[in-house]
């Protein structure tokens, strides 16, 4: 079974499965190799609004259920992970700003991804990725002014975004407490992009550094208050985990559906070769790894619909889907043979974007921790 979605919105996700099959899943083939950023699709699907897809009703979005939005970034994942990632990634931004954000900042961030803009979420450094704590990165007060100073590193849709969000130390005597939230637009003076790493998979998205040097922003770019930053980042990382394991979730599912195809039309030994048992075998746990996936996904999304908490179910969502991606990606190319190795046939690629899926918004390690803590407590 998918998502179970309202049925009002299934047209919206007829609308975007056309989409993936006729501007994404081949045309991403290219791109893939080139690593170039196909700016070209992501401009077609910014006219149809689907940068805007988790803005809220009140801030001029289609206020989307979050099981509906699921379905559709899944969609998004079994055509080209790259892509997903820089939608969510805009997301990601854009969650932060809903949680740590003034009215001002949330509607204007809305209206950019509105707009067809992409926005980008700024805490890993150099020597602060799963220490998020340890950012060398500073904001000093000068009158109206904050001053920043510092490097962010493997920032998705860093050379393309029109905002980011920027965390930066306030008071590094305050540890933790002294980090701070920033909203800051594209172009500000100071502020400057890295060229685009050159990635083993989601290669249609563009990652970067985004260097800050003497780069003033008014006062009013700060979200909250000052020493609020960390929090704002935690919080968003505990919602946006879930969607990671979504697109893992979509990867996990094209896995199934070229193994299969494949399987149905491969003949050994006078018969297709599906019509083996083992490999049977195979594609069932597949399949058992997907739905068992898919649902802890639409578990975490329904807490979060209640207002319940939900950072142990987005951890085990994503830390889950994203080690059942790569496994996924494994057994089909095993299943191909010798053209599963082969970039003549997309499940290579699957592996290859797979694997980020253990690493970004925070390595499957860190989820198994935060998992572990959440079961045996403080002690």
């Amino acid at each position: 079974m998918a998502y179970l979605i309202n049925p009002e919105d299934q047209d919206l996700l007829d609308s975007v499965r056309e989409f993936c099959e006729k501007e994404i899943k081949e045309q991403c083939k290219e791109y893939d190799v080139s690593g170039e950023w196909p700016a070209e699709i992501y401009k077609k699907a910014a006219e149809l609004g689907y940068n805007g897809l988790e803005v809220p009703e009140e801030y001029g979005g289609l206020g989307l259920e979050r099981i509906t939005v699921a379905a559709l970034m899944e969609e998004f994942a079994k055509a080209d992970a790259g892509f997903v990632t820089t939608i969510t990634a805009s997301n990601l931004a854009l969650k932060a700003v809903l949680i740590g954000g003034n009215e001002e900042q949330k509607q204007h961030c809305c209206d950019l991804l509105m707009e067809g803009n992409h926005g980008a979420f700024c805490l890993t450094e150099p020597m602060a990725g799963s220490d998020a704590g340890n950012s060398k990165t500073t904001a000093v007060r000068e009158g109206d002014e904050y001053v920043l100073n510092g490097r962010k590193c493997f920032i998705t849709n860093g050379g393309v975004a029109s905002f980011y969000v920027v965390t930066a130390m306030t008071d590094k005597s305050q540890g933790v407490k002294g980090m701070s939230a920033f909203l800051v637009e594209a172009g500000t003076p100071g502020l400057s992009t890295g060229n685009h790493e050159n990635k083993m998979g989601i290669r249609t998205s563009n990652t970067c550094d985004v260097v800050f040097e003497d780069c003033r922003i008014p006062a009013s770019a700060l979200m909250g208050a000052e020493g609020e930053g960390y929090k704002i980042a935690m919080k968003t990382l505990d919602m946006s985990r879930t969607w990671v394991g979504c697109g893992a979730v979509g990867i996990a599912q094209r896995a199934i559906d070229e193994a299969v195809a494949y399987g149905k039309q491969r003949i050994t030994f006078g018969k297709p070769i599906l019509k083996n048992q083992g490999l049977q075998f195979m594609i069932a746990d597949m399949e058992i790894r997907v739905e068992t996936a898919r649902q802890m996904v639409a578990h975490a999304l329904k807490l979060m619909d209640a207002g319940l908490p939900y950072s142990r179910e987005s951890a085990i969502a994503k830390c889950y889907a994203g080690d059942i991606a790569v496994q996924n990606a494994l057994d089909a190319i095993q299943i191909l043979g010798g053209y599963g190795y082969s970039r003549e046939y997309p499940v290579e690629k699957l592996l290859r974007d797979a694997k980020i899926f253990q690493i970004y918004e925070g390595t499957n390690q860190i989820q198994r921790m935060v998992i572990g803590k959440s079961v045996i407590g403080k002690f």
